[in-house]
């Protein structure tokens, strides 16, 4: 993971999209600018830093995933459909500019957090490695 300083710098502004005259959607586009090496995707933002996993565990992780109050207001079904479906999710997969993807595809993911839900939606044991 690249945990560089955002280069023009920016702010994240109080809807995680930046500040009036420095918007996301200044230089973010709803597709990548591969000339200008700039990724995009619809609805291009930044996710509340309440949601954010650096530093946690996958107990952790799996916990907020699970809990509305830090995972967008989400019902489990609602957080199926975001990993399989939403389009910023599935830039990902398409990175752009030399930028390495995600392991397995969207679909993949889908599925995988489906048949989590299914079986039950538990969370590892702290200290558990993913």
């Amino acid at each position: 993971m690249d945990l560089s300083v955002h280069d023009p710098p920016v702010v994240r502004g109080p809807d995680d999209k930046g500040v009036v005259g420095v918007q996301c959607s200044s230089c973010h586009q709803d597709h990548n600018l591969e000339l200008a090496r700039v990724p995009g995707a619809p609805d291009w933002h930044l996710a509340p830093r309440a949601m954010a996993w650096v530093g946690k565990s996958p107990r952790e992780i799996c916990e907020q995933m699970k809990d509305p109050a830090r995972n967008g207001g989400r019902t489990l079904a609602q957080i199926v459909d975001h990993n399989a479906h939403d389009r910023l999710v599935a830039w990902g997969w398409n990175p752009g500019h030399s930028r390495e993807p995600a392991p397995g595809t969207q679909e993949q993911l889908g599925q995988l957090v489906a048949d989590w839900v299914a079986s039950g939606a538990e969370c590892p044991n702290e200290g558990a490695t993913p």
